[in-house]
């Protein structure tokens, strides 16, 4: 059995898909159910450390835990949940697991603990998060070595820090750079020289599923796809995908800045969310390179290229936009 908790978000539903593909046993445990497998799905707030243990079984030696939940929008308020859920959350989930008998566990970090503009971070780079989230998801790390030191020999823990991940069906941050781009709708902010790494939706979830079959122990892997691309370089490769020249707007960087602390006030005074802030605007200018050489070493092979990525999911946006 293969306890998936979160799994009802978009990296859970491609990791649904391929579960049930491969004849895999597995459950859903999550606040909201799967609108794609519902099916699979127990209605669990990893906050409530008695549903968690109503809907994980006795563990056999074979099952594992993959923890997708996770609090992780820029916006998230009251800012007391990221800890709630990311670091609480994962004690309760640890804490079922130890009284059911359950030893294996992966769990989704996220590069975001090594903050920005970083040179091209590996597994042992110090640890710097500049934002709520990657503090709670380096203090969630922290609670799994705990747990995992308490018994090495007999427990498994995966560390999976993936960088923004992408794909059809998305609608996070990758998802709304792309649609502006194929839209026509995008605007350059500073020099676009500053490289990103991404990952492919499908690549995460085939890394969670090797991981399953094929690591044991403590080990800890950032996931991107590479080459890292710069915005340039992005807005190039959108240009082959959908045989369309962009418009080549550029905004400096400190007006691009203070326009984003401009929404910030406006935000704050109107209660309403808006898709500009000063936070994004820092992210998107930002260098955010991160190493892969570690789980390539490994053995794992991604089935898909990031070119060939970003197309499928320009391709499906395109699609979305002629419904």
């Amino acid at each position: 059995m293969i306890y998936l908790i979160g799994a009802s978000g978009f990296i859970g539903t491609v990791l649904s898909k391929e579960l049930k593909q491969e004849n895999v046993t597995f459950k859903n445990l999550d606040k909201q159910s799967s609108a794609t497998y519902p099916d699979t799905t127990v209605i669990t707030d990893i906050r409530n450390k008695e549903q968690i243990t109503a809907n994980i079984g006795q563990g056999n030696g074979d099952d594992w835990v993959v923890l997708l939940a996770a609090e992780h929008r820029d916006d998230v308020s009251p800012t007391s949940l990221y800890y709630d859920v990311n670091v609480t959350g994962t004690q309760n989930v640890l804490d079922v697991m130890e009284a059911k008998g359950l030893n294996k566990i992966i769990f989704t970090s996220s590069v975001a603990i090594y903050g920005l503009d970083k040179n091209d971070p590996s597994e042992d780079h110090p640890a710097d998060p500049f934002n709520h989230y990657g503090k709670s998801k380096w203090a969630a790390e922290e609670v799994l070595r705990a747990w995992y030191e308490k018994d090495p020999a007999n427990r498994s823990l995966v560390i999976i820090r993936p960088t923004v991940v992408f794909g059809p069906g998305n609608r996070g941050n990758v998802y709304n750079l792309l649609k502006q781009i194929a839209t026509g709708k995008f605007v350059m902010i500073g020099k676009g020289e500053n490289k990103k790494s991404m990952a492919y939706v499908d690549n995460i979830t085939g890394l969670i599923r090797y991981a399953i079959k094929n690591v044991s122990g403590y080990n800890v892997f950032n996931y991107a796809d590479k080459p890292d691309l710069s915005m340039n370089e992005l807005v190039k490769v959108a240009e082959e995908s959908l045989n369309k020249k962009l418009p080549g707007i550029r905004i400096p960087y400190p007006v691009g800045y203070m326009a984003g602390i401009s929404f910030d006030i406006l935000s704050t005074i109107t209660r309403k969310k808006f898709p500009i802030s000063a936070v994004r605007v820092k992210k998107f200018c930002a260098t955010t390179q991160f190493s892969n050489t570690t789980i390539i070493k490994h053995g794992y092979k991604p089935a898909v290229s990031l070119k060939e990525g970003l197309a499928r999911t320009l391709s499906a946006i395109v699609a979305d936009d002629r419904r």
